[in-house]
């Protein structure tokens, strides 16, 4: 764990600490990435999870509209750059070990590339999967029929 981390688990409550110190110190995985737990600020509800490079947090932070790295794409994705469904971010936090964020965002319509508004609609049960919401829109409406 980095010192700077270890130092902040005695931080008193209200401390203020220089933002590029705890940016540098961010345990990227060997890609670069972060984990990104997006999370709607005033319900709870878990909406989606993505990857996050230091230049996406950053333009996150500087913003206010939710960044996130594409592996699939090899680029920086705005959330909502095709469907229109937009992330803003209302709160940042790392978790203790800096290795993990979660993004408390005020999120447009549906989070998920099914139309759902999260991701997490497969429950996984004793004996089946069951899927527990309907999308709110059609995919095809989002992005255009395949």
């Amino acid at each position: 764990m980095p010192d700077t981390f270890k130092a902040l688990e005695r931080a008193p409550a209200e401390s203020r600490h220089d933002l590029a110190a705890v940016l540098e110190a961010i345990r990227f995985n060997a890609d670069g990435l972060i984990p990104a737990i997006a999370q709607q600020h005033d319900s709870g509800e878990v909406l989606m999870m993505a990857w996050m490079n230091r230049e996406a947090l950053e333009e996150t932070l500087g913003t206010g509209r939710v960044c996130y790295w594409s592996r699939s794409r090899d680029k920086l994705w705005r959330k909502g750059e095709s469907s229109g469904q937009q992330q803003h971010l209302m709160s940042a936090a790392l978790d203790c070990d800096g290795d993990t964020l979660l993004l408390r965002v005020d999120q447009t319509g549906p989070a998920c590339h099914s139309g759902r508004r999260s991701c997490f609609y497969v429950a996984l049960e004793k004996d089946t999967a069951r899927i527990t919401s309907a999308p709110l829109i059609d995919p095809d409406t989002l992005y255009g029929a395949p």
